[in-house]
């Protein structure tokens, strides 16, 4: 949605406003920035997220200071941010980079019923490892009551996006300098198993590459 904190001040032409753009962006993402405000001093915590349609959730324990914090009202801005290329210009100025990003606004839903907030914790989980959910031991009703879900609606939220090389100005054209992209990208690794399992558990097939 277009509203006076969605839209850029600069570089509008690179914003979206989408379902299809910020889905997508939110879904690749494996983790997000909310920030707010308590006792009038700015506050930044990076946290584990996952979509359902148009709401984010986030969970935490409910003894967090953030989490109480934010479950009273307040506006927070949620952002993530992936990084595809850095853009190498001939000069310090055109330096930059190649990205996909999302911004949100909005205020807390705590979820009370049991069912989504269970459905929530399976989507965070398989968010970061799909398929993992349904490996691991039943989470107990104590380890549920020690556990906040929040959801954030997408309503008010955009993105923005940047691609191709770099904007070097026309009289640095045959300089001597190399300039282009060099591409980035997150990479999963091979698992690395826990020390003190006996017998070894074999590397389930949502971990093999």
């Amino acid at each position: 949605m277009q509203t006076s904190r969605t839209i850029p001040s600069r570089l509008a032409k690179r914003a979206h406003y989408d379902a299809d753009t910020v889905h997508a962006i939110l879904d690749e993402a494996l983790f997000c920035t909310v920030s707010y405000v308590m006792n009038d001093q700015p506050m930044a915590i990076p946290t584990a997220h996952a979509r359902k349609n148009d709401e984010i959730y986030i969970h935490g324990s409910v003894g967090s200071h953030f989490i109480r914090q934010i479950q009273q009202g307040g506006t927070v801005c949620i952002s993530v941010m992936l990084t595809d290329g850095l853009v190498l210009a001939k000069s310090a100025f055109h330096h930059s980079v190649n990205y996909r990003s999302v911004i949100l606004f909005g205020t807390a839903r705590t979820v009370t019923g049991e069912a989504e907030k269970m459905e929530a914790l399976a989507l965070i989980t398989d968010h970061l490892v799909p398929g993992r959910w349904d490996d691991l031991r039943p989470t107990t009703d104590s380890e549920l009551r020690k556990t906040t879900v929040l959801a954030f609606s997408l309503a008010e939220s955009s993105a923005k996006v940047r691609t191709g090389g770099p904007s070097d100005d026309p009289e640095d054209a045959d300089l001597p300098t190399w300039s282009g992209v060099v591409p980035m990208q997150t990479v999963r690794l091979a698992p690395v198993p826990a020390t003190g399992s006996e017998p070894p558990v074999a590397l389930p097939a949502y971990l093999q590459s």
